[in-house]
């Protein structure tokens, strides 16, 4: 039988082969620990985290290499970004502000924030999932001390306007973080010219290995300094203790570093292959709706609404021919609609009836896909 079309890539993207080749000796030949520093095989082992780190650094646009501390993925970086800032800087303040459409990575985290006094402020989005800057800048008080505004939204695509958060955050001195998961690989980024202060980031979305990732942390106007939310033998600035992954990490920076080289081309191939599938299917069937914003979006998602289609029902129809998801996979099973969904006001029912696309660099045929879709749907519209 021939394999499923994948088109899951917001979920996992596969490691890139050329990544796993420059994984391959750090697992059996240069396999010492990078904290072992005073013989051959760690210097050897630092060395190499050392060039994966000024890589990372300069594919994101930091002043120093330093700024880039290694974790297990964006979850944890997330974590420690808003513990770590909340505890660091509880004395100036316990006031954060979020949007209603996290991942909830991010979410479940400002919930446990609550339990240690902090004070969360989740604005809306409006119909395409774009926070309003007036509002934001409304909600600002006196003891505001983080703003945490997502990148690139996992479910629907929709890109935030980072760089005009960053600079209202950096006119009230207030810290910005943003869950970068989606975008990094995929959207350029230079977190100095986007005033971003704390920005979190997971190999495996860029075709890098799952259990790596990092978060960024500003060096430099201002100077951020976390608290730790993990204890141990002070790796990684004290910020985040435990032995480093080295070919995790140096697989990230090699997946990094061929995802910029090719994100151009690669962007304006999803985008039209995304933009056909979706005329396809509405051409057939008028009243599936397209969810997120039409411009600013990542180009290889896409969000359908199909009316009197349960998106689960779909999957399960196509799931010889098609890998895709219903809302987000990033979850634990919860027969809930997708809170992203219910924040740009989709109902329960559509909420249930949507699908997201997640095209990536093995997607070829989006007629082919189309079509596939199409008849799908038709039966079960029957």
């Amino acid at each position: 039988m021939q394999e499923p079309i994948y088109l899951d890539h917001n979920a996992t993207t596969p490691v890139d082969r050329l990544v796993l080749e420059k994984m391959l000796p750090y697992f059996c030949e240069v396999y010492g620990n990078a904290a072992s520093i005073d013989h051959l095989h760690g210097a050897r082992a630092k060395d190499a985290v050392r060039s994966a780190r000024e890589s990372l650094a300069k594919g994101l646009g930091c002043r120093k290499e330093s700024e880039i501390v290694f974790t297990s993925g964006a979850t944890e970086s997330n974590n420690l970004a808003l513990i770590g800032a909340f505890r660091r800087f509880r004395d100036k303040g316990n006031h954060i502000i979020s949007t209603a459409i996290e991942h909830p990575a991010v979410l479940d985290t400002l919930n446990y924030l609550q339990s240690e006094g902090a004070e969360i402020t989740l604005l809306p989005v409006d119909k395409y999932g774009v926070v309003d800057l007036a509002t934001l800048e409304n909600a600002i008080k006196k003891d505001t001390i983080l703003i945490s505004v997502m990148f690139a939204n996992n479910e629907i695509g929709t890109i935030q306007p980072i760089k005009e958060i960053g600079t209202l955050a950096k006119s009230k001195g207030i810290i910005f973080h943003t869950d970068a998961a989606q975008a990094v690989g995929h959207e350029k980024i230079n977190v100095y010219e986007m005033n971003i202060d704390l920005l979190s980031f997971s190999a495996h979305k860029f075709y890098g290995p799952k259990g790596i990732g990092g978060i960024f942390v500003r060096s430099y106007s201002p100077l951020i300094k976390l608290s730790p939310i993990s204890f141990g033998g002070g790796h990684e600035k004290g910020m985040r203790s435990g032995t480093l992954n080295v070919p995790g990490i140096v697989g990230m920076a090699e997946a990094l570093l061929l995802a910029n080289r090719e994100m151009s081309a690669e962007n304006s191939r999803l985008r039209e292959a995304t933009n056909l599938i979706c005329l396809r299917l509405q051409q057939t069937f008028p009243d599936i709706k397209f969810n997120g914003h039409p411009q600013s979006r990542l180009g290889h998602n896409l969000s359908l609404t199909i009316p009197d289609v349960e998106a689960k029902a779909l999957i399960h129809q196509l799931k010889n021919k098609l890998s895709f998801s219903a809302g987000s996979a990033c979850s634990t099973v919860k027969v809930a609609p997708s809170h992203v969904l219910k924040a740009i006001g989709l109902s329960d029912d559509e909420a249930f009836q949507t699908i997201r696309l997640g095209l990536g660099r093995s997607t070829q045929d989006a007629e082919g896909i189309a079509s596939i879709l199409v008849v799908g749907i038709g039966q079960l519209k029957k």
